[in-house]
């Protein structure tokens, strides 16, 4: 029998708004008093109706993580159908011409803490929580039976972990050792660094946003700030931009950034790949651009960080308006959960001051659709993007 946590008077509105996560704060008693960390309980409300299930870790600030809204059938049939769901959405949302994508992002698929990036016959998972981290061997005779995948890697790294008192966890749960692999986005060739690439491998969450700076990219001359292993300025080159730049702080990124290219017919002097870090290069440059790429690292780990984000942030917004061309567009990204929306507006708004340029919203950006959030959970959200125009 599952373990009964009672949430205080007023406090389950925002599960009853389809929230997942429950704050250590709203919670009233549990029945045990100390439930396993990781395991499943039933949610109720201070008066003993039943609000859902989810995952508990009372030593941590997110103590629960639902799964399941209402009565609930056994956690093997909740993850059948949360998988199930997950990739029935993908087939909608993915193009056929893409065989790499995010499978489960967590909340936003109803698996609170389990991340699942496809990158052709590979998987890679990320287990995030005490409650994912149970879940490990059911979701790998899963996948296998739905998709009979070459190999299943684990990933499970990170500060969530860490709060979770967890330690980082890597290797292979199933098929294959493999350290990289080949898949295709928007019809793009794409090695993918397994063992030491960012995320589990690759930026999923700009596919779209890549092939909508692609489309725009034809006789441009285009700058991929921060570029990693070369999407932006590989979607340029497909798009028949004029020039391309690529600028990155890590040899390593470069690397895969040129096999990219090559992977892709394209020879070594099809782009300018530079080994800078991304706003000393523009600081230094006196070449203008028609299309610019800015999507930096996270520049907000926590909510303390948010003073110097909106320094760093305007500082290097200044400086990629200043290389726009007159007419030019600025593709702009904070993929800082703690600075994003209105805040991330205003610092791009105060760059455009310093830069003494006009711009104009294009379009405001996220993350590709799938990495879908919860309607009613604003934490889940994390990329904020802007496509800007220079009125001229």
């Amino acid at each position: 029998m599952n373990a009964r946590i009672f949430l205080k008077s007023g406090r389950d509105a925002p599960v009853r708004g389809g929230n997942p996560w429950i704050f250590s704060g709203a919670i009233a008693r549990a029945e045990p008093a100390q439930p396993e960390p990781g395991s499943i309980v039933e949610v109720r409300s201070a008066d003993g109706a039943l609000l859902g299930v989810g995952y508990c870790n009372l030593a941590t600030t997110i103590a629960i993580r639902m799964l399941w809204w209402g009565g609930a059938p056994a956690i093997g049939e909740i993850v059948e159908a949360r998988l199930r769901s997950a990739a029935a959405l993908r087939r909608l949302v993915v193009r056929s011409d893409s065989d790499c994508m995010r499978l489960v992002n967590g909340d936003g698929d109803g698996l609170s803490g389990v991340v699942i990036d496809r990158y052709g016959e590979v998987l890679v998972v990320q287990l995030l929580t005490r409650g994912a981290e149970r879940l490990r061997a059911l979701l790998v005779e899963r996948l296998v039976a739905m998709l009979r995948p070459r190999a299943i890697i684990e990933r499970s790294q990170g500060a969530v972990r860490r709060q979770e008192g967890l330690e980082d966890r890597t290797g292979v749960l199933w098929g294959e050792a493999v350290c990289e692999t080949l898949a295709t986005e928007n019809g793009l060739r794409l090695a993918i660094d397994l063992e030491h690439g960012q995320k589990t491998g690759y930026f999923l969450d700009q596919r779209e946003n890549r092939a909508r700076l692609g489309a725009m990219a034809e006789g441009a001359r285009v700058l991929d700030a921060y570029c990693y292993a070369g999407g932006f300025a590989l979607a340029a080159l497909r798009g028949k931009a004029r020039r391309v730049v690529g600028v990155d702080t890590s040899a390593r990124a470069l690397s895969w950034a040129r096999r990219n290219l090559s992977l892709n017919g394209y020879g070594e002097d099809a782009a300018e790949l530079i080994h800078a870090e991304a706003g000393e290069y523009m600081a230094k440059t006196s070449e203008r651009f028609d299309l610019i790429s800015l999507d930096p690292p996270p520049l907000a780990r926590s909510r303390k960080d948010r003073a110097q984000a909106a320094h760093l942030y305007t500082r290097l917004n200044e400086l990629a308006i200043r290389l726009l061309a007159p007419g030019g567009c600025l593709m702009t990204f904070s993929c800082s959960a703690h600075f994003r929306g209105d805040d991330f507006v205003h610092a791009v708004g105060a760059a455009q001051a310093r830069a003494r340029r006009n711009l104009r919203i294009l379009a405001h950006l996220g993350p590709a659709p799938d990495h879908p959030v919860l309607l009613g959970h604003a934490e889940g959200e994390y990329l904020s993007g802007l496509l800007l125009a220079d009125l001229g």
